[in-house]
Formats: structure tokens, C-alpha cells, sequence
């Protein structure tokens, strides 16, 4: 055996031969975008009403936090859904994830709808596979030609 699965419809090759490429890109877009809507919230409340749910949760110097959370969504967000520093700005969004995870979430349990981790593990598991991946092929890291 060479080691690969074959096809149960061998006739699906071709398609995903086709949108391989972009499966890839459309997951680092959804998730930049995610970030991007999810940081509204912060931008409405402003720095000194994140500051304040960050202070209660124990991050400390809340104001600080505050800023990098609300600097990483957006800016990060947006670098992610054009794939410029990628790989820079997908692991910070990850350990700001882990952070939430650690500080807020754990202690409500697993599921997201009661406040739990559901929701961070996964953005945050899916963010560390793209600071791996890179920006990828359709990214503006890969048209400059330049990545971390």
C-alpha cells in the first residue's frame, strides 16, 4: 500500500483537485472575518468597558489587555483575511484565545452557549494551524513573496 486513502467516488477527484487551493483561503478568511465582527462588541463598550470586564476576569493591567484584544481583532482580523503577516498575527490571535480560554471560559464548562471554551478552543485551535500553514496561496504574504 503507498500509503494513501483512495476515493469511495473516485469521480470527486477532480473537484477536489479544483477547490483545494481555496479551501485553504476560505478558512483564513471566515476566521479573520470572525474576528473582525466578534471585536464590534469591544469597539461599542470602548477601551475603558473592555478594561473593566478584563479587570473583573483578572487580566491585569486590564487597560492593556484591552487594547491588544481590540488591536488583534481588528487589525489582526483583517491582516488574516488578506494573508499579510499571517503567521505573525494568526499566533497572536491563538495565545489571545488561550488567554480567554484560561481566564474566562474554563470555568464555565465546555459548552459556548453557557459562557464555556467551545467557542475559544476552536478559534484558537484553528488559528495556531494557520500561524503553522502560513498565508498560504492566495495571500498577500505569498505575492510579496515574504513570510515569518
Amino acid at each position: 500500500m503507498n500509503g494513501q486513502t483512495k476515493l469511495i467516488f473516485p469521480g470527486l477527484a477532480g473537484f477536489y483537485a479544483t477547490v483545494q487551493p481555496i479551501a485553504y483561503t476560505l478558512v483564513r478568511v471566515v476566521i479573520g472575518i470572525m474576528f473582525i465582527m466578534h471585536v464590534q462588541g469591544k469597539l461599542n463598550a470602548g477601551p475603558a468597558g473592555v478594561a473593566g470586564m478584563m479587570g473583573k476576569n483578572g487580566l491585569e493591567p486590564a487597560l492593556f489587555f484591552a487594547y491588544s484584544a481590540i488591536f488583534l481583532e481588528l487589525v489582526g482580523g483583517a491582516c488574516v483575511v488578506i494573508g499579510l503577516f499571517t503567521r505573525f498575527f494568526a499566533a497572536a490571535l491563538a495565545i489571545e484565545m488561550l488567554i480567554a480560554l484560561w481566564a474566562v471560559h474554563l470555568a464555565k464548562g465546555y459548552a459556548a452557549g453557557g459562557g464555556g471554551y467551545e467557542y475559544v478552543l476552536l478559534i484558537g485551535a484553528v488559528c495556531f494551524a494557520i500561524a503553522i500553514r502560513g498565508g498560504g496561496p492566495y495571500s498577500v504574504d505569498r505575492f510579496i513573496g515574504k513570510e515569518l
